[in-house]
């Protein structure tokens, strides 16, 4: 009687799981695939067009005591940089009048958009590199920040957001949020302008891919075909090569808009991911399962011990006696049998297995166990 409740749990589980089925679109080449058609700007990045890495080392002053110790040695050596550079007198005699606990070593952060013109403002992230306590409510001198050629790009210089708080007192402390981490919004100005080349010298431009995958880059260049804004060619699963006409050759940013409006139905691989710390699964949309039969069930022992104490009469000249009674039981729930045929979903199963009451731990183990036994049409990662 159990077991017909559970199929018919599971029939009725799997009847709502196929309605998802019925949503699968079907391209040219037969091929079912999940999902709306996207646009080429939401799945693509134009090559040479990147954000850029700018990274810089600077000073934090005007903090209460809160800086680093006069075992960084190195923070008092760009103190007395920043001092000689911006006057001439002998930094050993401003030294003894500082007190280096105001002032903190910090390293300096930002990823510079291409296209940013010189002038402009961008967020920089400032992090403490020594024994500080906190940055909190300090100002970053000027620091010039360098890109991977040497070349300086951003200056940056303003007070530091932590968004959280450090207070101490006889022994006892409390703080919130990261206190040796800072932004500073617009903190940085752009003093040089990346060089971008998005066209080389042939007329061909470069669209990649941010998930490569073949049958993505084969629609997404038939759609660029199709539209006769360029001529494109897949070369790979995550790159596209266009060849700009003279039409658009000197009007590339018209020509990047416009191929970024157009959509196609992209592709995704089959997958599955496990997270066992906290019995996440996350299945992809075109994850199947051959013909499989499940048995699942439970096997609980439990031993329990009780102490029982004999009391003798008065006067008997008895001992008292302690003595134990022990009592082992087990119990084994039925094994709960579900078929399931060919072509059903991950999320059929997943939803089936839930109206059984299947817990999240044991739904993994399923999971991985469809895997081996070779019923799983997907990539399974354990994360």
């Amino acid at each position: 009687m159990l077991l017909t409740r559970c199929l018919a749990a599971v029939a009725v589980a799997l009847a709502a799981g196929l309605a998802p089925m019925a949503a699968l679109a079907q391209d040219a080449s037969g091929i079912y695939s999940a999902g709306e058609n996207v646009r080429i700007k939401d799945i693509t990045n134009v090559q040479g067009a990147r954000n850029n890495q700018i990274t810089g080392m600077g000073l934090v002053i005007g903090l209460p005591g809160t800086g680093d110790s006069q075992q960084m040695r190195v923070t008092n050596r760009a103190l007395e940089n920043v001092i000689q550079r911006l006057n001439n007198i002998p930094p050993s005699e401003l030294l003894n009048q500082i007190n280096s606990r105001n002032v903190a070593l910090v390293m300096v952060t930002c990823q510079l958009p291409a296209f940013m013109k010189p002038g402009q403002g961008v967020d920089v992230t400032v992090a403490s590199v020594g024994d500080a306590k906190s940055i909190t409510n300090g100002i970053l001198l000027q620091t010039p920040m360098k890109g991977a050629d040497g070349r300086t790009y951003v200056a940056a210089q303003g007070p530091i957001s932590t968004g959280g708080f450090s207070a101490s007192a006889n022994g006892s402390s409390t703080t919130k949020n990261n206190v040796l981490v800072g932004r500073i919004p617009n903190g940085g100005i752009v003093e040089k302008e990346v060089p971008v080349t998005v066209v080389d010298n042939t007329g061909y431009m470069y669209i990649n891919l941010i998930n490569p995958d073949f049958a993505t880059a084969a629609r997404a260049t038939d759609s660029i075909n199709k539209s006769g804004l360029a001529v494109a060619t897949a070369l790979d699963a995550g790159t596209i090569r266009c060849y700009v006409t003279s039409v658009y050759r000197d009007r590339i940013p018209e020509l990047i808009a416009r191929l970024e409006q157009l959509t196609l139905r992209p592709d995704h691989i089959a997958k599955v991911v496990i997270e066992e710390r906290t019995g996440t699964v996350v299945l992809g949309a075109n994850t199947r399962i051959d013909p499989v039969a499940i048995s699942h069930g439970s096997l609980i022992v439990k031993v329990e011990t009780k102490t029982n104490v004999s009391q003798p009469a008065p006067f008997s000249n008895g001992q008292t006696v302690v003595t134990q009674d022990s009592n082992v039981s087990a119990k084994e729930d039925p094994a709960k049998t579900v078929v399931f045929r060919s072509g059903t979903t991950l999320g059929s199963l997943i939803r089936a297995l839930n109206d059984l009451g299947v817990t999240p731990r044991e739904m993994i183990s399923i999971v991985q166990d469809i895997k081996a036994a070779g019923a799983l049409n997907a990539q399974l990662e354990i994360i």
